[in-house]
């Protein structure tokens, strides 16, 4: 591994009420704070155990291993110098999905893919069929074990993995759904409503736990130039969603950030003034720069992340750091800005380059 300045944090001071502060534009720090939407695995791992010192603990179907790997978890984004743990799970909704083997050197894990052609319901006889979930067999130990177990100053930033865009997708296909917005409009709509339904039901929970400060769901919406439906559809059928799960998180006093990939300018002012978003996250520079989109919408909504993925995959831990500083001293001084990667940090990420990153953010 690099050589590090600052890293593993030898005496960690999370303050999750900072963090959120900095976001919402009560305070302006010297340097920006870390956030970070995911990190892989199969990255995690060697941090855990070379740099934390713990042994790595495989999650099975036991209280127990599942108890030991949450504690890594937390660990690790302690020891990284988050003021939160973000940590996601979905409703077990069915639907297809493509396989393929994960191509990070060293990984034994299936990459997942929606089928974009053959939906599970592709008629109101698939919708009646269905075997719709059920809040209350729903298993929300992970979210309860870390609400318990957050050291001092840490929150939870949490959500449903998934939106609701992109369960419609899944469970219609990208192509059923297009083609039913055309065809069945009032399918479309029922299916949005049950599952719409199943996660205000899934959000009141997360709502009730005691250590969370932020809600921030990811869903795609768009892609390199535009959104994936169009922007009157999304404002129809997903956009009231959002502006639901919205609600209800400011009803308990919290912000609700958003990641969404791709192109979604033409709706920015929908999730903004309608949705009420607190902040966004996703950026791509081929898109736009995320100091870019600061410049633009800055002043409104807090804007999480931004260093490219392809920069963060493929360039030296020299150039990351380099880059880092750069959206550092860029979009750090105009307040409302944490710094992380622009998307997530996959599999693929060389670990040296995660650490060059957080380890020049921490300064």
């Amino acid at each position: 591994m690099i050589a590090l300045n600052r890293l593993p944090l030898a005496q960690p001071a999370p303050d999750a009420d900072r963090f959120i502060s900095t976001l919402m534009g009560r305070t302006t720090p010297q340097r920006p704070p870390l956030v970070e939407y995911l990190v892989d695995d199969l990255l995690m791992r060697p941090i855990v155990s070379d740099l934390l010192g713990r042994a790595w603990i495989e999650p099975g179907s036991d209280r127990a291993s599942q108890a030991g790997w949450l504690d890594n978890f937390i660990a690790f984004w302690r020891g990284m110098g988050y003021d939160f743990v973000r940590f996601e799970k979905p409703i077990p909704f069915t639907f297809d999905q493509l396989l393929a083997p994960d191509p990070a050197p060293g990984s034994t894990k299936k990459r997942a893919w929606a089928d974009q052609h053959g939906g599970v319901i592709r008629s109101w006889g698939d919708f009646e069929r269905y075997p719709w979930p059920r809040i209350q067999d729903m298993d929300f130990f992970a979210f309860e074990y870390i609400n318990a177990h957050l050291p001092d100053g840490m929150g939870l930033m949490t959500c449903h993995a998934g939106g609701i865009f992109e369960h419609l997708s899944y469970l219609m296909s990208y192509e059923g759904l297009c083609l039913a917005l055309h065809d069945a409009p009032d399918l479309v709509a029922a299916v949005t409503e049950r599952v719409g339904g199943l996660m205000v039901d899934f959000y009141r929970h997360l709502l009730n736990l005691d250590r969370v400060i932020a809600i921030f769901p990811g869903d795609d919406m768009g892609f390199r130039t535009g959104t994936l439906i169009s922007p009157a559809d999304l404002r129809r059928n997903f956009l009231p969603w959002h502006k639901r799960f919205a609600a209800l998180t400011h009803a308990r006093g919290l912000p609700y950030f958003v990641h969404s990939c791709g192109r979604v300018m033409p709706i920015m002012e929908d999730l903004i003034e309608d949705v009420r978003i607190d902040g966004k996250h996703s950026y791509e520079d081929a898109i736009m720069p995320v100091a870019d989109f600061q410049a633009r919408y800055g002043d409104r909504i807090a804007v999480l992340g931004g260093l490219d993925v392809h920069i963060l995959s493929t360039a030296t831990p020299e150039e990351v750091r380099r880059h880092t500083r750069r959206l550092m001293e860029t979009c750090g001084p105009r307040g409302r800005y944490a710094v992380g990667s622009g998307n997530s940090v996959p599999s693929y990420v060389p670990v040296d380059n995660y650490l060059a990153m957080v380890d020049e953010a921490l300064g």
